[in-house]
C-alpha cells in the first residue's frame, strides 16, 4: 500500500519506525528469529521458552504452532485424507496455554491473532471470531488478523454485527470479505473508491478487481485486468492460479502454456505455480499429471483452497468419484464458502444416483450463489428427478429471471409444461426459446422445439403456423422425416378444409348450415404468450 502511494508528496517528510523494547532479551530474540527464518521451529521454541517480552513470546508460540503443522504434513500418508486438526495434541496444548494467558489479559495483538488461529483450527469458531476482533482492536495494522476474521464470516448480517475499529484498514477488509461472500458489486464499489482515493497503482487492488470480475463471470474483463497486472508486476505469482482458470475456461492453450513456463521460471515450488501447471495439463486432458501437480501444491500448503477444488474436478474427469468426494470435502473444510466444492459434491452424488445427497449439496451451492443460474438449473433437474415438479418449475423460473447463462432454463420449463399436459404454456415457452436461440441454440433441441410447435398448431388447426414450423423441421437431420410427415398432414387438412368450404357454399340455402372449425387468426385460436419475467 505504501509503495502504491510513492508519488504522493508529504507536507513534512518523516520516517515512521516501530521499535520494540527487548529489555534483556535482545540476544534471545535475534537467535530465535534466525532459527525461525531457517524453519528450525523446535530450536526457536526452545530458546524462547522462558521469555516474557511480547515479541519473543510471540516467536515462541508461533514456532510451536508451525512445528506442529510441519510435522503433521510430514507424517501424512495420503494427501487426500489429512488428519483431523481438532484431534491435534499440539493445537490443544497451545489452546490451553493461550486460554490461561487470555484470562490473565497477558496477550498482545499478535498473540491474540495466533490464539484466534488455533481456536479456528480446533473448531471453536464463535470464540475465534471474538478473539480475532480483539486482536484487530489492539493491532489494526496487522492484516493477518483481518484475513483470518474474514474466513469466519458467513453473511452480511454477521459482518455488520462486528464491532471493528474505525481504521482505514477496515475498507480493505470489507472489500475482501464482500468478495469472499460473492457480493461482487459491493466489493468493486469499495475497490474503485480506494483506487480513486490514490491507490490506483496498487497491484493488490488490481488483482482483487480481476477476481471480482472472475466471480461475476465477466471473463474478458477479468483476463484484461490480469494482463494489466502482469505488465505492472511481471514476477508476481499471487492469484496467478485464478488467471490460469480464466485461460482454461477460454481454452487459450498457447497463453496458458506461456504462463506455466513463466511461473516455473520465477519459482517452481510455489503453490500458484503448481496450480497453473496443473491447469495446463488438464486442458491437454492429461488428468493424471494434473492431479500430481495439485497434490504437489497441497504438500506445500494443505490449506490451499484452489488445489483441493481443482483436484476434485480432475478426479471427476478420471471417474474416481471417491477421491473427488474427499477432495471437495477438504476444500469445504478449508473454506465453507467455496461454492465450487459444494457444487462439485452435488455433481458427484448425482453421478452416483444418490439424489437426496445431491439435492443437499446443490442447495448449499445455490445459497452461496443465489443469482447463478447454473446452481438453479442443477437444483431444478434434481427436483425433477425426484418428481417434485412444482419445485423444479420454481427453480427454472428463477434461473430464467436472474439471467440464464447457459440458455437452457426456458427449454426445461417448456418440457415440464409438456409433461404436465399444459400445452399452451409449453408452446409459449418453446416459441420464446426458438426466437432467442434460432442462430446459436443446440440443433437437436431446436429441431425438437420446432416439431412440438408444428404439432401444436396442427392440432389447433392453425395450418399456416404449423406449415412454418414443419418447414423448419426439414432443416435438421433429426427431424427431417417428421417434418415431411407433418407437411403431408397439413396438406391433407387443407384439402379437407377446402372441401368443407365448398360444401358450405353449395348448401348455403339449407336450413342446417355446416360451420367450419375456427379459422386461423380468430381470437379464440391465438396463443397467449407466456410472460417469463418473474420475481423471486
Amino acid at each position: 500500500m505504501n509503495f502504491a502511494l510513492r508519488e504522493v508528496k508529504l507536507d513534512s517528510p518523516c520516517i515512521y519506525t516501530q521499535s520494540f523494547v527487548y529489555q534483556n532479551e535482545t540476544e534471545h530474540y535475534l537467535v530465535a528469529k534466525s532459527y525461525l527464518d531457517l524453519k528450525e521451529y523446535d530450536r526457536c521454541a526452545h530458546f524462547t521458552e522462558f521469555c516474557k517480552v511480547p515479541l519473543t513470546r510471540f516467536l515462541h508460540f508461533y514456532s510451536r504452532y508451525l512445528s506442529g503443522e510441519k510435522k503433521k504434513i510430514d507424517d501424512m500418508i495420503d494427501i487426500t485424507t489429512p488428519s483431523d486438526p481438532t484431534q491435534s495434541a499440539n493445537l490443544q496444548e497451545l489452546g490451553t496455554e493461550f486460554m490461561r494467558d487470555y484470562v490473565a489479559e497477558k496477550l498482545d495483538g499478535y498473540e491474540l491473532y495466533l490464539y484466534g488461529v488455533v481456536l479456528k483450527r480446533i473448531d471453536f469458531l464463535w470464540r475465534a471470531r471474538k478473539v480475532l476482533v480483539e486482536a484487530i482492536c489492539k493491532e489494526p495494522m496487522h492484516w493477518g488478523s483481518w484475513l483470518e476474521l474474514s474466513t469466519l464470516i458467513t453473511d452480511r448480517t454477521e459482518l455488520k454485527s462486528l464491532k471493528l475499529p474505525d481504521h482505514w484498514m477496515k475498507h480493505f477488509f470489507l472489500g475482501h470479505t464482500f468478495l469472499e461472500l460473492q457480493l461482487n458489486e459491493d466489493a468493486l464499489d469499495i475497490y474503485f473508491a480506494l483506487q480513486h482515493k490514490g491507490f490506483e497503482k496498487s497491484t493488490y487492488l488490481i488483482a482483487q478487481t480481476a477476481i471480482a470480475f472472475h466471480n461475476r463471470r465477466d471473463v474478458d474483463a477479468a483476463i484484461t485486468t490480469f494482463r494489466r497486472l502482469q505488465k505492472c508486476d511481471p514476477f508476481r505469482l499471487d492469484n496467478l492460479d485464478t488467471y490460469s482458470n480464466l485461460l482454461y475456461v477460454k481454452e487459450l492453450r498457447v497463453e496458458l502454456a506461456h504462463l506455466a513456463h513463466q511461473a516455473c521460471e520465477i519459482d517452481k515450488y510455489r503453490v500458484e505455480t503448481c496450480c497453473v501447471v496443473g491447469n495446463y495439463y488438464s486442458l491437454r486432458s492429461e488428468h493424471q499429471k494434473a492431479v500430481m501437480y495439485f497434490q504437489r501444491a497441497l504438500k506445500l500448503n494443505p490449506q490451499y483452497l484452489s488445489a483441493w477444488t481443482l483436484m476434485g474436478h480432475e478426479f471427476m474427469e478420471m471417474k474416481n468419484t471417491n477421491a473427488a468426494i474427499q477432495s471437495y470435502r477438504q476444500a469445504i473444510e478449508v473454506n465453507r464458502r467455496d461454492y465450487r466444492a459444494w457444487y462439485g459434491l452435488g455433481q458427484t452424488y448425482e453421478i452416483l444416483k444418490m439424489l437426496f445427497y445431491c439435492l443437499y449439496y446443490y442447495k448449499q451451492a445455490q445459497q452461496l450463489r443465489p443469482n447463478d443460474s447454473r446452481m438453479l438449473i442443477a437444483l431444478g433437474e434434481t427436483y425433477e428427478r425426484l418428481d417434485k415438479i412444482r419445485d423444479a418449475q420454481k427453480c427454472y423460473y428463477k434461473a430464467r429471471n436472474v439471467g440464464d447463462i447457459e440458455g437452457t432454463a426456458l427449454l426445461k420449463l417448456a418440457k415440464l409444461y409438456d409433461k404436465l399436459n399444459e400445452t399452451s404454456f409449453a408452446a409459449a415457452s418453446f416459441l420464446e426459446y426458438v426466437s432467442e436461440n434460432e442462430s446459436r441454440g443446440d440443433k437437436s433441441e431446436l429441431s425438437q422445439s420446432y416439431k412440438y410447435l408444428a404439432n401444436f398448431f396442427l392440432k389447433r388447426n392453425q395450418l399456416d403456423k404449423a406449415y412454418q414450423y414443419a418447414q423448419k423441421c426439414l432443416e435438421y437431420d433429426e427431424s427431417k422425416e417428421e417434418g415431411k410427415a407433418l407437411l403431408r398432414s397439413i396438406a391433407q387438412k387443407r384439402s379437407l378444409q377446402e372441401e368443407g368450404e365448398m360444401q358450405v357454399e353449395e348448401d348455403s340455402a339449407s336450413i342446417i348450415r355446416v360451420r367450419p372449425r375456427l379459422a386461423e387468426g380468430s381470437p379464440n385460436s391465438q396463443l397467449t404468450p407466456l410472460n417469463l419475467s418473474f420475481t423471486n
